[in-house]
C-alpha cells in the first residue's frame, strides 16, 4: 500500500524517554493522558540509548553478560503495562540495547508477574561483536549498527504489544510505528522522511517541550509554569509523513516553533539526515504555528538512503582521574602556576592536562565568588599512573603550597573510560532480523534502491551572498538568536536560529545570522577552535528554518567518555556562543 492511497487515520506516538534515566513516570502520565481532544496515543516509543549508553551496557556485560539492556525500562513496565493494554496502546523502544532478546524475555517475565498474557517482539542483528575481527572493528567493547525502522514495522503487523529493539536510529522507532499503520514501504521516501523528522523531534523528550530551550524566559513571560514538569511530546502523524507536534492536555511546558527548531537542528550534520530508511532533506522541512501547543511539519523530501550504515564502535581507552583545586582571592594565576610547577614533574600519567584559570569576582562579598577552579586530569593506559601517582603529588602539597590550598573532593580511585568511534559497514554485512511473539525469525531486506549523498550540499557559500553592512553596535548574539548544542563523538554541534518573535525583520535578521557565521568567525567566538585544522569547522544554511548549523570537528576529542574538556558533551556550548558579542546591524534591532 503506498504512503499516498493509505486510508488510515492519523497516529499518535508519544516518547516517554529521552536517554536512559529520564523520568521515570513518563510512561504512565502517556499511558493514562490524552490530547486537549480526548485521544489518547496509539503507540509510546522510547529512546534509552545513545553513544555513552552503549559503553555503559557494554561494562554491564562484562561483569554479567545477561544483562546489556535499560533496566529502568522494565519498572516502567511494571508500573503501566496493564493499562497500557487496556487502552490498546502499542509499547516500542530500543531499551535492549546490546541484549534485545534477554530484554524480551524479562519483558514477559513481568507480564506474567502482573497476570498478563503479552505478545513480545524483538529487533536483532545490530550487534557486530562477534564478528569484530572480520569487519576490521578490532578491540571494539561495543560496536552496533544503527538499523532502521521495518523490523518494528513488521513485528506491529505481527500483533505485537511490546517490541524492543538494539541500536536501531532513535527516528526509527516512530518510522516503524507509521510504517506499520499507514502500510508505507521502502520506496515511499518523502513519507518515511516526514516520519525521520517526527521522530527526531520526539526522540530527546522534553527537549521539544521547552526543556534546554534558550528562550525559556519568553515561555515563562507567555504563561509556563516553571514549577510543573514538561510534558513528554507526541507527534501526530498523517498518511503522506506530514505531521503536528503536540503534547497531552494539562501537562506542562509549550511547543512552539522555536521549541520544535530547537530539537530539530539539535546533533545533525549537514542538511542531508542519513537514517537505514530514507535521507532526508532538513532544507525542505517547513514548521508552522497551527494553534497552541501545536506545530505542523510538512514539505519534507526524501531520497534513498545511503548504502551503508553507520557503527557506533566503543573501546576501551584506559584509565583517569581529575582533582580540582579551589584558588581564592588575589593572585589566582601565579597560585595556580605554582602548583603547577611543584606537580607536574611527578606525575608520570601519558596525558596530562590543566584548565585555564578564570579570574575571580573583584572585592567580592562572598568567598566562593572570590574564588576560581583549577582542574587537573590525568589519562593513561595502566591505572597506576592515574592512582596514587595522581593524587599523592597533590595531597602531599596540602600544606606546603600556596596560601588557601584546599580541593572540592578527597581524592579518588582511577576510573576507566572508553573511546568512541563512527564506522561504516555495507549493508549486506548486517542481517537485520525481527523475531514475531511466535518465536519465527524474519529477516528484514534491504532496500532495493541507495543513494551516495554529496555531503557539501547546503555549506554556507564563501562570500555569502547578502546586502553590505550598515552602522552597527555589539550584543550578544542572543539578542535573537537561539542555540541548541550537543555532541556526535568527537565533534561539536550548535544549531543557531533565529527567534519567531514577531519582528518584521525576521528575514533580513536570518540572511544576517547566515553572513555572520562563517568559519572564521567560529573560531572568533570559541577560540578553543583555533587550533583545529582548516576544514574542520562547517556551517550548513537551513533557510526554511532560519538556521545555521555549525559542525566543529574533533572538538571533543574521542567523545565524552574519553573527553577531558569542561563541558564534555558540549550541552552548553551554544549558551556560551549567545553569550558571545557580535556587531549586529542597528536596522535589525
Amino acid at each position: 500500500m503506498s504512503a499516498t492511497a493509505s486510508p488510515a487515520r492519523d497516529l499518535l506516538v508519544g516518547n516517554c524517554s529521552g536517554f536512559y534515566g529520564d523520568r521515570l513516570s513518563a510512561m504512565r502520565e502517556l499511558v493514562e493522558g490524552a490530547l486537549e481532544d480526548g485521544r489518547p496515543v496509539d503507540v509510546i516509543t522510547g529512546d534509552y540509548l545513545a553513544e555513552l549508553t552503549m559503553l555503559i551496557l557494554g561494562k554491564d556485560t562484562m561483569k554479567d553478560p545477561s544483562l546489556g539492556y535499560a533496566r529502568t525500562h522494565l519498572r516502567q513496565l511494571e508500573d503501566c503495562l496493564g493499562l497500557a493494554l487496556e487502552k490498546g496502546i502499542r509499547i516500542a523502544t530500543n531499551a535492549g540495547g546490546l541484549n534485545p532478546a534477554g530484554l524480551a524475555a524479562k519483558v514477559r517475565e513481568v507480564a506474567s508477574g502482573l497476570g498478563l498474557d503479552v505478545a513480545v517482539a524483538h529487533v536483532e542483528g545490530d550487534d557486530l561483536r562477534p564478528r569484530a575481527a572480520e569487519l576490521g572493528l578490532d578491540g571494539a567493547l561495543t560496536a552496533n549498527a544503527y538499523l532502521g525502522g521495518f523490523g518494528i514495522a513488521r513485528a506491529l503487523d505481527s500483533g505485537a504489544q511490546v517490541v524492543v529493539t538494539g541500536r536501531v536510529t532513535d527516528a526509527a522507532l516512530v518510522v516503524g510505528a507509521g510504517a506499520s499503520h499507514f502500510g508505507w514501504t521502502p520506496a515511499d521516501h518523502d513519507a518515511l522522511a516526514g516520519a525521520v523528522v517526527a521522530g527526531h523531534v520526539i526522540e530527546c523528550g522534553t527537549q521539544a517541550t521547552g526543556g534546554n530551550f534558550s528562550g525559556f524566559r519568553q515561555l515563562m513571560q507567555a504563561g509556563m509554569d516553571p514549577r510543573k514538569p514538561l510534558g513528554f511530546p507526541v507527534a501526530e502523524l498523517h498518511a503522506d509523513g506530514s505531521s503536528v507536534i503536540t503534547k497531552q492536555a494539562g501537562t506542562g511546558g509549550a511547543v512552539t516553533v522555536d521549541t520544535v527548531t530547537a530539537q530539530l537542528v539539535y546533533e545533525i550534520q549537514s542538511t542531508r539526515y542519513l537514517n537505514p530508511d530514507v535521507t532526508t532533506h532538513l532544507d525542505t522541512v517547513r514548521l508552522d504555528q497551527l494553534g497552541p501547543d501545536r506545530v505542523g511539519i510538512s514539505g519534507v523530501v526524501g531520497e534513498a538512503p545511503p548504502p551503508r550504515l553507520k557503527v557506533c564502535v566503543n573501546e576501551l581507552g584506559g584509565w583517569r582521574n581529575s582533582m580540582e583545586l579551589v584558588l581564592t582571592g588575589l593572585d589566582v594565576e601565579a597560585k595556580a602556576d605554582w602548583v603547577r610547577e611543584q606537580v607536574s614533574p611527578r606525575l608520570t600519567a601519558a596525558e596530562v592536562e590543566w584548565s585555564r584559570v578564570s579570574l575571580p569576582e573583584l572585592d567580592a562579598d562572598t568567598e566562593e565568588a572570590a574564588s576560581t577552579l583549577l582542574r587537573c586530569t590525568v589519562k593513561d593506559p595502566e591505572p597506576g599512573p592515574c592512582g596514587k601517582g595522581f593524587t599523592g603529588p597533590l595531597v602531599e602539597i596540602a600544606l606546603g603550597s600556596y596560601p588557601g590550598f584546599t580541593m572540592t573532593t578527597p581524592p579518588s580511585q582511577a576510573t576507566p573510560f572508553g573511546v568512541y568511534r563512527p564506522a561504516y559497514v555495507e549493508r549486506s554485512e548486517v542481517e537485520h532480523v525481527v523475531v514475531l511473539p511466535d518465536g519465527t525469525r524474519e529477516v528484514v531486506p534491504d532496500p532495493e534502491e541507495t543513494t551516495e549523498v554529496d555531503h557539501t550540499l547546503g555549506l554556507r557559500p564563501s562570500p555569502y551572498p547578502a546586502p553590505p553592512d550598515t552602522l552597527n553596535r555589539r550584543l550578544p548574539l542572543g539578542t535573537f538568536v537561539h542555540a541548541r548544542s550537543g555532541d556526535k563523538g568527537g565533534d561539536a554541534n550548535i544549531g543557531l536560529w533565529v527567534a519567531h518573535d514577531g519582528s518584521e525583520k525576521y528575514d533580513a535578521r536570518v540572511t544576517w545570522l547566515a553572513k555572520v557565521m562563517s568559519p572564521r568567525k567560529v573560531r572568533e567566538l570559541i577560540p578553543e577552535a583555533a587550533g583545529l585544522p582548516d576544514d574542520a569547522i562547517e556551517v550548513h544554511c537551513l533557510p526554511n528554518l532560519g538556521a545555521v548549523n555549525v559542525v566543529i570537528k574533533g572538538l571533543l576529542g574521542d567523545g565524552v567518555a574519553a573527553s577531558t574538556r569542561f563541558d564534555p558533551q558540549a550541552k552548553g556550548l551554544g549558551e556560551w556562543i549567545r553569550s558571545r558579542s557580535v556587531h549586529v546591524q542597528e536596522g535589525l534591532m
